[in-house]
């Protein structure tokens, strides 16, 4: 998909917005970054700032650099997998779970009558009863053991009791659009979305000769002993041989400009009716609602003080961010590696909201 350019006046344009970002480098908050601005339909900013890490002689971030772009990967790869499959009356949102991934009854069934109820659009609204988070790659080795000890992981609640994002749940329902698709997450999603839309420096598991032109995330003492650079971050998605429904994505700002900006115009590779029924909220008794597979802005929001309710969007764990307001026909693309070299910086989350203040009030002054 083509998107034209227009951003031969960002430094002006979005001084203050850059200047927060160059601040934030300079304070540690991580070593580099890429942003991207589309709006109108334009690619109005696209920058790199900053370094792979924070050695001198580290390589320059540039606008095209990719990242490990965490849990992005739930919206760009699993929620849009899922609304294809839905458009093509392949997927019934309230199918339950274990009509398709048969051993999420496992063994639990018999003394947990609610795991019948979890159905396609519980995991997508993050409203199925499962835990956020669970270390089972501390347990599991391969894949086909990890998918089996997410699929078996005990209920924390009822499936609409509470809105609790997990990425349990999308570990599950990754298993369960492969197997409607009769297809893999990244086969299909490369075929079916990255390919159409020209993303070409999105991938699952980048090639090992591409590695040393990905920043790393991180110095990994605990669980893999070495460096992970182009490697994914996530320990349960990296037992699964990079390929999962909550993690394993890489990509470039610009590449995630032009799937946002698929998304705003609808029609590229889901149509606006289809984007429509999964940006709809869905309250459960308790927690902030969500919409199917993406984030809404809440208060206080990531996304800043200005996108607008119906504004769509997710975070990353290592430090990245896309966000697309429909009213404003804008969407922001953030990228960075804040877990170099460890995971302990939180500044990004003081950051990422000024930032996107700055662009917008530079849009509407």
């Amino acid at each position: 998909m083509e998107l034209n350019s227009n951003f031969t006046a960002q430094d002006q344009r979005f001084g203050r917005a850059l200047r927060l970002l160059r601040d934030a480098i300079a304070a540690g908050a991580f070593p580099g970054c890429s942003l991207a601005v589309v709006h109108g339909g334009e690619l109005v900013a696209c920058q790199g700032l900053g370094r792979f890490t924070y050695e001198p002689q580290s390589p320059e971030v540039t606008a095209d650099t990719i990242f490990d772009v965490a849990s992005l990967t739930k919206i760009v790869a699993t929620t849009t997998m899922a609304m294809i499959l839905y458009q093509r009356g392949l997927l019934d949102l309230d199918l339950p779970v274990e009509s398709v991934v048969r051993e999420f009854a496992g063994r639990d069934r018999d003394n947990d009558p609610r795991r019948p109820q979890v159905t396609i659009r519980s995991l997508l609204a993050h409203t199925s009863g499962l835990p956020a988070y669970v270390r089972l790659f501390e347990q599991a080795r391969t894949r086909d053991e990890l998918a089996l000890a997410a699929c078996r992981t005990p209920l924390e609640a009822g499936p609409g009791e509470r809105t609790a994002y997990s990425d349990i749940g999308f570990i599950v329902l990754g298993e369960a659009l492969a197997r409607l698709a009769d297809e893999s997450l990244d086969s299909f999603c490369h075929r079916e979305i990255f390919g159409p839309l020209g993303m070409s420096r999105t991938c699952f598991n980048p090639p090992t000769e591409m590695r040393p032109i990905i920043p790393p995330s991180e110095d990994d003492r605990r669980f893999r002993q070495r460096i992970m650079q182009g490697e994914v971050n996530d320990e349960n998605a990296f037992v699964m041989g990079g390929v999962a429904g909550h993690a394993g994505l890489f990509s470039s700002a610009p590449d995630l400009a032009r799937f946002a900006a698929a998304m705003l115009r609808g029609g590229v590779i889901v149509r606006a009716q289809t984007l429509a029924v999964f940006a709809q909220a869905h309250p459960a008794k308790s927690g902030s609602p969500r919409a199917l597979g993406f984030d809404l802005p809440s208060v206080p929001s990531q996304s800043g003080r200005h996108f607008s309710p119906r504004a769509l969007g997710h975070l990353g764990f290592t430090g990245t961010s896309l966000w697309l307001d429909r009213e404003r026909d804008l969407a922001i693309a953030l990228l960075s590696n804040r877990t170099w070299p460890d995971r302990s910086s939180q500044e990004i989350k003081r950051v990422r909201p000024l930032v996107h203040d700055a662009i917008v009030e530079a849009l509407t002054s």
